[in-house]
Order: structure tokens, then sequence, then C-alpha cells
């Protein structure tokens, strides 16, 4: 069948979808023997409709397990609207339509119509308020009062419904980076319905301190029942979302300086449907000695970075790791059929691994980097295979930001851009190879690069653009475009109705999103988050960016500037591109489940998104229940 698009032709081949049991169970879905698809949720249509100036705004996802060829119907109150099918995008400007209109969706596959979406009422904005339930405030040992603001989230079908449910994280107003000592309230995890429903709350309790870098939490569909759970550090007084203590409900082991440097240490993972902790171990690896991490009072002992990875090539597999300054040990798990298994463990004391040490981010990010199928760890300058073997170790040593995605188009593989803190790194910037760590070109800046972000802003120049603090505008191959590059290196998210990326950052604590004019190199407001509030300070991170409703476009949630809420706004720009769903993509997917660790990075796909780009690529999924 040939289809065109995007000013392209091209020929859709046909794919066969098998589906079997795994393996030893007879409880959970396998994906095929021969191919190497992997699991991937079962998504609704996502259906979402804005009321705009001129009508409603609906759009709706093409899923990953469908061609490009699928159509559309789309009606309103039963009757359908639009004259013949929609062939060419996944939205719709409805004319007609008012804020008491209903919509759903139909899809078209071989010229037969299939079943209805859930119906989608109206919103009368392009943001809509989910309501939280802020926890009471309290007073330290030492007499200092705190209270509660929302802070990072992130999503999962926790009950196998086609819908995300929001977990968010609640921090106190004396939580602290590890270089800071005192005391700091409880850190509390909640699960939200899209209406505000509270699901659940889990308490981390007084032994894990509250700050960016010691919560890292995983919110995945592990064993692939089709409901998600989630996975952090926990300890002696956390009690999970049924009321259960985990460990001993009395211990303190809180030192007069507030860090926590004694006690034992566990790794939980909690049912995603009520907060249930199914299965506690051991944190690996224990903090052991605490200046063998690279001081002696308790600051670098506790950095800790997290993600997902597929490392079977078919199922999710758990990421935990501590450590990037010197030691480095990343550990990964598996949890399958109610048991939590190790895989294995990377560590830079390790013959094996020499040079290691000292070479992580305060981020990480998982692709499949060689094409074998299953996935790697880009962790800073080190690079991890993904049978926990050394990959590569560019050598330029840590990083506060790094973006690994088919930053050229025209060059085979991913690459990486990343920034380096050291003074006395050969590159402040650069731009490497993401599966063997050759550096493709970079510039010496003699400073801690603390920014640096890729993305296409610019549709003059194929492939992303990539800038960092200081050092003005390049193509991704190294061409200097301006002195001046925008302001914004914090997020860039894909917001209008074109192929470039838009700049999403904060002003005052305030969201916003802003538009590179690439001609006058400014920046031109798009949308300003009035009443919201960012993110861990100087960073001014959104809670969340992802694809979680609608088409491929991202929506961004920030929290009220009250904490009452958490506003999440989608899009009302028209647009007529047509691609799969962003979270069916495997490389976007694990970014939004790693997006909350750390020093927060925007999520990018397994493949070239910008001006000139190919058709986007059919994923190869299979969904679980």
């Amino acid at each position: 069948m040939m289809i065109k698009n995007w000013g392209y032709t091209w020929k859709l081949s046909a794919l066969l979808v098998l589906s079997t049991a795994v393996a030893g169970s007879a409880l959970l879905p396998a994906p095929p023997a021969v191919a190497a698809a992997r699991q991937a949720e079962k998504l609704s249509r996502g259906v979402v409709a804005v009321k705009v100036s001129s009508g409603v705004f609906v759009s709706w996802r093409l899923l990953g397990t469908e061609n490009a060829s699928t159509t559309f119907n789309l009606y309103r109150n039963g009757t359908k609207v639009n004259a013949s099918p929609i062939t060419d995008s996944t939205n719709y400007q409805d004319a007609a339509g008012t804020t008491s209109s209903s919509y759903t969706v139909r899809a078209i596959v071989n010229g037969v119509e299939q079943p209805a979406s859930p119906a989608a009422a109206v919103w009368s904005n392009n943001y809509k308020d989910i309501p939280i339930q802020k926890p009471a405030g309290g007073t330290t040992p030492d007499n200092v009062s705190y209270t509660y603001s929302a802070n990072d989230a992130s999503v999962g079908d926790l009950d196998g419904d086609g819908e995300y449910e929001i977990i968010v994280k609640w921090d106190p107003s004396n939580s602290k980076d590890n270089s800071q000592s005192g005391y700091t309230g409880n850190v509390y995890l909640d699960a939200y319905k899209l209406n505000g429903t509270l699901l659940w709350r889990i308490d981390l309790g007084k032994n894990i301190r509250a700050g960016a870098h010691y919560t890292q939490f995983l919110v995945y569909d592990f064993d692939g029942d089709g409901k998600a759970e989630v996975v952090c550090k926990t300890a002696d007084g956390t009690k999970d979302g049924t009321g259960v203590v985990i460990g001993n409900a009395a211990a303190d082991h809180r030192n007069s300086s507030g860090y926590v440097l004694a006690g034992p240490e566990f790794m939980t993972v909690f049912s995603g449907t009520n907060g249930k902790a199914l299965s506690t171990t051991d944190y690996l690896p224990p903090r052991g000695n605490v200046s063998d991490w690279g001081d002696n009072y308790g600051n670098r002992v506790d950095r800790f970075l997290a993600g997902v990875a597929y490392l079977d090539g078919v199922r999710p597999s758990i990421i935990m790791a501590r450590g990037y300054y010197t030691r480095t040990v990343v550990v990964a798990y598996d949890w399958r059929n109610g048991a939590l298994t190790r895989r294995w463990t990377f560590d830079s004391n390790s013959s094996t691994n020499p040079g290691t040490a000292g070479q992580g981010n305060h981020n990480l990010s998982i692709a499949d980097v060689d094409g074998d199928g299953k996935d790697e760890i880009a962790y800073g300058s080190l690079g991890i295979d993904d049978n926990g073997a050394k990959l590569y170790n560019t050598g330029l040593g840590h990083g506060d930001a790094m973006h690994q995605s088919d930053l050229n188009p025209d060059r085979a593989g991913l690459e990486v851009f990343q920034v380096h803190e050291s003074t006395g790194a050969a590159y402040g910037a650069e731009i490497h190879d993401a599966k063997t760590g050759q550096i493709l070109w970079g510039l010496h800046t003699g400073s801690d690069t603390g920014r640096g972000l890729a993305a296409d802003i610019d549709p003059r120049h194929k492939g992303a653009e990539l800038w960092a603090s200081g050092i003005g505008l390049y193509t991704v191959t190294g061409t200097k475009i301006s002195d001046t590059a925008p302001s914004s290196v914090n997020f860039a998210i894909w917001w209008d109705g074109d192929l470039s990326r838009e700049l999403l950052d904060h002003t005052g604590g305030t969201g916003k999103i802003d538009k590179w004019n690439y001609s006058n190199n400014s920046l031109t407001r798009l949308l300003t988050a009035t009443g919201t509030s960012s993110n861990n300070s100087t960073k001014g991170n959104p809670s969340l960016q992802a694809d979680l409703i609608g088409d491929w476009r991202e929506e961004v949630i920030w929290r009220t500037s009250d904490s009452t809420a958490l506003r999440l706004f989608t899009t009302t720009d028209v647009t007529a591109y047509k691609i799969h769903t962003l979270m069916h993509d495997p490389v976007y997917r694990l970014g939004v489940a790693w997006q909350n660790v750390a020093y927060n990075q925007p999520p990018h796909t397994s493949y070239y998104l910008g001006t000139g780009m190919n058709p986007s690529p059919k994923p190869d999924i299979y969904l679980t229940p």
C-alpha cells in the first residue's frame, strides 16, 4: 500500500503480530518468540477536546501497534463530524463544537470502522487542574517548622484501564541538597487518577532524607501484567500505601547534622494498584565507608540514579545506582512472577573496569545504541552494555546535563550531547557516538559548563541544534550558527504544529514555553503558565513533561503555586503531521521514566523528530493485557 504524507511517499510493509504466553507463566503475556518485540503499555485512544475561539480542538493517539495508513472518524455527541475519513493527522478542529459537546474517535482499518474510544468531554481551557492532597507540615527535632509542595512526578497505568495515573513526590520546604546539613521532613509519594482521586500514599519515613538526589522513583510495568509498579529506595520506618511499616518503625538513624549515614538501606517494589510493598531487599551497593564515595560527611555517598532498561530486549529491568563523583556502582534487577532477582552489578572498583570512577552525571539516559535490540546505559561519560560490562569511557568526567537521541539523522546511530564540570576537561561541551564514545566534536571551555541542550530549533539546518552555557549556538555537525544562543537551556518540548521543538522553562518560578526565532535570535512567548510554580530552584523543571494524551505533541504538568493541584497543559495548535504516540517509542518512554532522576532532563525519541525527518518508524512492540 502506498501512502503519501509529510511530503514523502513510502511503502508500508505488513507486520505480523503474534501473542503467546510467557515461558513458565500461565498468567502473563509474552512477546513473539521470533521477533524481538518489546513489552509496551496498552493505551486507550487518549482523546482530548479543548474549547478554542473557533470551535473545539480535538486530538487523539495513533497507537504504536497501528499502521500509518490507519484513518479515523470523529464523532460529536454520536454524530460523525468529518465528511471523509481523517487520513493525514490525528487532530481536528470542529467549528461547530461547544463546551457541552462530547467526542469519540473510531479508527478505520482496511475499510472497517473499529469500536469507539471512550468519550471525552470538552475542557474550557488548554489546561486541566488535577486536585491533590497536601500532607500536613511538621517540625524537625531542632524545632524548625516545614510545609509541603508537590515536586517531581511520573506516570504509569496503575490499574490497567489504558489511562495514565500520576505519581507525585511531595518535598518538604526544608529539603536539602546533599552538600547541606540539617534535618528534613519526610518524603511522600502519592498516586492520583487524572480526576484527582487519591489511590494511595507512601510515607518514606524519617530515615530517607528529602532532596533531589535521594529519592529516584521508577513507575513502570516491570512484570508485564498490565499494571505498573513503583520502585524506590526505602528504609526503617517507610510506610507503604496500606499502612504497613517496612523494617523498624521506631528506628531513627539521623545524626546531629541531619544526615542518615547508619542503619539498613532497602529497595522496595510497591504495587501500583494500592501502594502495598510487594518485595523489599537490601539496597545495593551498601554505603560502606562514607569516605569511599568522595567525602567524609555524607554528600557524595548518597548520590543516587535510577532508570528502566530492556536488558534482554523484550522486558523491562530495574536500574539502581549509587555514586558518580568517585566510585560508581550500577545494579540491574528483574521483577518477574512476584520475585525480585539481581541480574548484574557494575562497579568502578572492579579490576575489569579500570578508569571508570568519577565518570557519572547527575542524570542518565537509556537506549539500544549498538543495534542488538538490548538497551545500554549512558551514565554520563561512561557507557554500560546490556550485560553490565563497560561499553566505553570518554574520560571527560562528571557533568550536569546530557541528551541522547538520533541528533544527526545523516549519520548512522545515536549521539550523546554532554556538558562537563571539570575546568580541566578537554571539552566543556561535546557530542559523541552513543555506541563507542568517540568524540565527534567538542569545545574546550575551561569552566564548569553547567547547562546544555540539544533540540531542533532552527529549520534551516537539518538535525538538532546544540548550545550550552557560554558557547553560542551550533549545528549538530559543529558549525557555529550564532554567538547568541537561547537563554533557555533547561527543557525542550514538541508543542506547536511544526516539527521543530520549543523551549520549556520558567521565569521567577512560573512555567513558560517559548519558540526560538532564528531570524533575529530571540525567544517568542507561546505560553505563560500563570498560577504555576516550577521545581528544584534554578533547574526550573516542571513536575513532568510527556506525551500523556492526545496526538504526538507533548503535555506539561506544573504544580499550582499553592500545591492544591497539578495543572496539566496541552497544545491546541493544529498539526498536519501524523506520528505514533511518543509513549510507544522505546527511548522516549524510558526517558519519561527517568525524567525525575536528580537533575531532570527532557525525554528524547529513538529517531530524529524534526524538520527534514523521515516518516516516523512504527515501534516493534507487543502490548500488555
